[in-house]
C-alpha cells in the first residue's frame, strides 16, 4: 500500500470512528434508550484508543514521507456557476499533531469521567457531548477548507456551551453557557466573513489554493483576512477582550473543564492561526495585532489568576496565560515553537484539572505530615510592585478587569436599546394599522 493511500485510509478511519461514537450515543439518547454505563465507557475508551493509535500511525507515515501535505477529497458540498464548496481533509504534520493530541486527551478524560460521573443523571448526555466535541476538533484539525473549518468550529462551540450548562437544573450554569455561546457566535462572524472574503477574491475556500494564490491578492486583502481569522481565534481562546466568559465556563463538570479550557478548545484559536500562518506572514499589521492580543491576555490572566479562590478558575487563568504567550510566539513568526508549547501546555493542564478535585485533600495531608503550614511561593512579583499600585492591581484583578461590565455597557446595552426602539416602532405601527387606540 502506497504512503498516500495509507494516509487516506488512516485519516478517514479516525474521522469515521469519532462519528460512529457520536451517532451511536446520540441515537440512544434520542430514542430514550439508556445504555449501560459500562458499555458507554468501554465504547468511548475503545474508540479513543483506536483513534489515538491510528493518529500516531498517521503521524509516522506523514513524518517519514517528508511532511508533504496530502489532500483527501470528500466531494463537493455545493457547486454553482461561480463558486464551488469542496469538502476535503488536509493531512500534514500540523493537523496530525493536533488530531493525535485530541484523540489521546479525549480518551484520558473519557476514562476519568467514566468513574467521576458514575450514576450521574446526565452520564450519557456527557459522553454524547464529549463525542461531538471530539468529532468537531478532529474535523477542525484535518479540515482542508475554510468552509469545513467553520462547520466543525461550530460543533466545538455548541458542545462547549452545552457542557458549561450541563447542570441545567440550576440557573447559573444555563445562564453562563448561554453567555459563552453568544460570545462564540459573535466572534465566529470573523471566520464566516473570512470564508466570504476568500470566495469573493479567489472563488474558493480551499486552503491549498488560498495559500498558493496569496501573492496574487491585493496588499490589503491578506491583512483583512488575517484580522477576521484573529477575531475568531480570540473568541475560542478567550483572548482579550473576550476573556470574560472563561471563569463562567467553570460551571461545567471537571472532566469537561479539563478537555475544553485546559487542553483543546482553549488552544483551538492558536491552532487556527498556525493553520493559516501563510496569511499572517503576508501581513505585518495582523502579526503585530496577534502579538498585542497575546501580550494583553497574558498580563490579564496572570493578574486575575493570582486572586482566584477556587482551583479550577486559577488553573483556567494559568492555561490562558500560556495561550497568550503562544499567540505572541505565533505573531513573532515562530511556527514549531508555539506548536510544541501548545502540546506541552495542553497535556499539563489536562492532568492538573483532573487532579483538582483531590488536590485540597492531599494538600491538607501534606501539611499534617510536615507539622505546619507550607511556605507561600510565587511572591517575587508582589515584592517588586509598590504598595499603592499593588492595591489597585488587586482590585482590578479581583474584578477580572471589568470585562463583563464593559461588554454589558458598550456592546449589550446599545443592542438592547436599539432592539427596544425598533420593537416600539413596530408595535405603534401595528396599532395604527389596526386602529387600536391606547387606553
Amino acid at each position: 500500500m502506497s504512503s498516500s493511500l495509507l494516509v487516506v485510509v488512516l485519516s478517514l478511519f479516525v474521522v469515521s470512528a469519532q462519528a460512529a461514537l457520536f451517532l451511536t450515543l446520540a441515537a440512544a439518547s434520542l430514542l430514550a434508550h439508556a445504555l449501560p454505563e459500562k458499555f458507554i465507557g468501554l465504547f468511548a475508551k475503545t474508540t479513543f484508543l483506536l483513534s489515538t493509535l491510528a493518529s500516531l500511525a498517521l503521524f509516522a507515515v506523514v513524518t517519514l514521507g517528508g511532511g508533504s501535505p496530502v489532500v483527501v477529497p470528500l466531494g463537493e458540498w455545493l457547486a454553482t456557476a461561480s463558486y464551488h464548496f469542496e469538502l476535503s481533509l488536509l493531512v500534514d504534520p500540523l493537523s496530525v499533531t493536533y488530531v493525535t493530541l485530541t484523540a489521546a486527551l479525549c480518551g484520558i478524560v473519557g476514562a476519568f469521567a467514566h468513574s467521576y460521573l458514575h450514576r450521574e443523571r446526565g452520564f450519557n448526555r456527557f459522553f454524547v457531548l464529549l463525542a461531538l466535541f471530539a468529532l468537531g476538533m478532529t474535523l477542525t484539525s484535518l479540515a482542508g477548507s475554510l468552509e469545513l473549518i467553520f462547520a466543525s468550529w461550530e460543533l466545538v462551540g455548541l458542545s462547549s456551551a452545552l457542557l458549561i450548562a450541563f447542570h441545567h437544573e440550576r440557573p447559573a450554569p444555563a445562564k453562563n453557557g448561554l453567555r459563552t455561546f453568544i460570545v462564540y457566535r459573535i466572534c465566529d462572524l470573523g471566520l464566516l466573513a473570512a470564508v466570504a472574503l476568500s470566495h469573493y477574491e479567489l472563488g474558493t475556500g480551499d486552503l491549498e489554493l488560498l495559500f498558493r494564490d496569496l501573492p496574487e491578492l491585493e496588499s490589503g486583502v491578506p491583512t483583512v483576512l488575517a484580522l477576521l481569522l484573529l477575531l475568531a481565534a480570540c473568541g475560542k481562546s478567550a483572548q482579550i477582550p473576550f476573556s470574560g466568559w472563561l471563569p463562567r465556563a467553570m460551571e461545567g463538570p471537571t472532566p469537561s473543564s479539563a478537555v475544553f479550557y485546559g487542553a483543546l478548545s482553549v488552544h483551538a484559536g492558536a491552532f487556527l492561526l498556525l493553520r493559516v500562518s501563510p496569511v499572517l506572514d503576508r501581513s505585518l499589521v495582523a502579526s503585530a495585532a496577534v502579538v498585542l492580543v497575546g501580550l494583553l491576555t497574558a498580563l490579564h490572566a496572570t493578574l486575575s489568576g493570582r486572586v482566584q479562590t477556587d482551583i479550577k478558575t486559577a488553573l483556567a487563568y494559568a492555561s490562558l496565560t500560556q495561550v497568550g504567550i503562544i499567540f505572541i510566539e505565533i505573531g513573532l513568526g515562530f511556527r514549531l515553537l508555539p506548536l510544541l508549547h501548545l502540546v506541552g501546555n495542553a497535556m499539563t493542564r489536562t492532568l492538573q484539572f483532573l487532579r483538582a478535585p483531590s488536590l485540597l485533600h492531599d494538600f491538607h495531608q501534606l501539611q499534617n505530615a510536615v507539622g505546619g503550614h507550607l511556605a507561600r511561593t510565587g511572591l517575587h512579583l508582589e515584592r517588586s510592585v509598590p504598595s499603592s499600585l499593588k492595591r489597585r492591581l488587586y482590585l482590578l484583578s479581583l474584578e477580572r478587569a471589568h470585562l463583563d461590565d464593559l461588554a454589558d455597557r458598550y456592546a449589550v446595552a446599545p443592542f438592547l436599546a436599539l432592539f427596544g426602539f425598533l420593537d416600539g416602532l413596530e408595535r405603534r405601527g401595528i396599532e395604527r394599522l389596526g386602529g387600536v387606540k391606547r387606553g
